[in-house]
């Protein structure tokens, strides 16, 4: 097919199909095509998509979306359609959505964004369907590779979850998807945004664009609702920009804050607050947690389940792994040391991480291992040392996920952000390991040990090699050696 003046691509795939091209699915890997697969050809840092066209095709795909004629297939004689658009990473969300049939619009989709408390506020909303008797499939950074997938895989999924009885699902949606366009084409009964603090810069650049990145989703084109959390300032502008901007359209804004709440009481595993004149326990400790579980019942509520049924499947959630995680020693016994396990890998992070222990801690000491990802945003690494110095009475800092950088680097660049006058012990342990034995066997009964950073991941990787490694593990060893 020549180019056309359908940059969308829509019409084209149309006329490719009435024309008698089978194509039932869409992928952007020369290696995972099947026959009647559409290959997308997308641009990459590293790889450019149209170099192997042909190999897709030899491999069965039976179509082609490209963003210009490829004559070197017809020089080979390989005459399949050819999709030609302006942009195919722009034009592949809504394509690959097409294909795949609209399954979000079969489903309750729920989606979600924010620096932090995106996975939480996802289990939490999908917890609460459930209890109403609307199966829930869920996309996030606890199930699968990247927090949300490519377009081609987030709609097989989606549609994977209207075919085995789903009839909602809960989307984490990163500020990565957003810029890369992988909900484009999703169709959402609600968007909800959490907060927004320091993380992926190197990806956007700016503050301002990781701003502008998570605030796209906030529009008609992906939903008519938007639940946003005002006492976050971010949130704030979001919601004045859309009432501002969308007057006359169909997006309407609900705000939702701790103004809604009062009574509110949190430990270690659980946080309570009397809401619309009932009385909401939710079995997840932290203060930020309390902020995640009012999203979830405000957007649930507002998408029509009875209010009684939302507290009800808040209350029976299951935990959610590595997001505020309350360790028990691997024996089983008793002893006086609370650890606990948080995902927590920005400042912001960090800091409400903090706060809630410090709360939980009471007058014990409170103790942190973190450390910082490699080939990740580095301007956030002596900030977070900044953090928790501020927050903890001990700091042992070591190896997150170096990857290619050296781990002692990384180590570094978090120390710069340490005030030499800072109150806090701060020991440095390259071995993340002998750092999180380190600080259990320090700690003594009363004291509580937060390790962050990993949270529910179970491999730890390096420059030359991936291990296993989870820090949950590793603490119930240490745990049950603790005297």
């Amino acid at each position: 097919m020549t180019p056309s003046s359908d940059v969308t691509g829509l019409a084209q795939l149309s006329a490719v199909v009435e024309q008698g091209t089978v194509i039932g699915s869409v992928v952007h890997d020369s290696r995972q095509v099947i026959p009647g697969s559409l290959y997308a050809c997308l641009r990459g840092e590293q790889f450019d998509g149209h170099r192997f066209a042909a190999d897709a095709v030899r491999a069965g795909a039976t179509a082609v979306l490209t963003d210009h004629q490829l004559d070197e297939l017809l020089d080979a004689g390989i005459t399949v359609p050819q999709i030609v658009v302006d942009d195919t990473r722009l034009r592949l969300g809504p394509i690959a959505a097409e294909v795949a049939g609209h399954p979000s619009r079969a489903l309750a989709t729920v989606g979600i964004t924010g620096t932090n408390g995106k996975t939480t506020t996802a289990a939490l909303v999908a917890s609460i369907f459930e209890a109403a008797g609307q199966p829930c499939g869920i996309v996030g950074t606890l199930h699968g590779t990247r927090t949300t997938p490519e377009a081609p895989e987030l709609q097989t999924l989606l549609r994977e979850f209207v075919d085995t009885g789903c009839e909602a699902a809960a989307l984490e949606v990163s500020s990565h998807a957003l810029a890369m366009h992988r909900v484009d084409g999703t169709e959402f009964d609600a968007v909800v945004f959490t907060n927004l603090g320091h993380d992926h810069l190197d990806l956007h650049g700016s503050h301002e664009e990781y701003f502008r990145a998570k605030a796209r989703l906030f529009t008609p084109s992906f939903s008519s609702l938007g639940v946003i959390n005002v006492d976050d300032p971010h949130g704030r502008l979001i919601a004045d920009t859309a009432q501002s901007t969308a007057v006359g359209s169909e997006f309407r804004v609900v705000e939702y804050g701790l103004a809604d709440i009062s009574d509110v009481a949190v430990t270690a595993t659980s946080h309570v607050y009397t809401w619309r004149g009932r009385r909401v326990e939710v079995p997840m400790g932290g203060d930020f947690n309390v902020a995640n579980s009012l999203a979830a019942l405000t957007t649930a509520v507002e998408l029509g389940i009875d209010v009684d049924v939302a507290v009800a499947g808040i209350s029976s959630l299951a935990t959610v792994p590595g997001r505020f995680e309350v360790i028990e020693p691997g024996d089983g016994g008793e002893h006086g040391v609370t650890v606990i396990v948080d995902y927590a890998h920005t400042p912001d992070g960090l800091e409400r991480l903090l706060e809630s222990a410090r709360a939980v801690a009471g007058d014990g000491s409170l103790i942190v291992v973190f450390g910082c990802g490699g080939r990740r945003d580095r301007a956030k690494r002596p900030e977070m040392g900044a953090v928790a110095v501020r927050g903890a009475d001990r700091v042992v800092i070591t190896s997150d996920n170096p990857r290619s950088e050296q781990p002692q680097a990384i180590i570094d660049e978090i120390l710069g952000g340490i005030d030499r006058g800072a109150h806090a012990d701060v020991r440095t342990v390259l071995d993340r390991r002998e750092a999180i034995g380190e600080a259990i066997s320090s700690a003594s009964t009363g004291d509580l040990v937060v390790i962050a950073g990993k949270g529910h991941e179970t491999m730890q990787e390096f420059a030359d090699r991936t291990v296993e490694f989870d820090d949950r593990a590793v603490a119930r060893e240490f745990l049950g050696a603790h005297t």
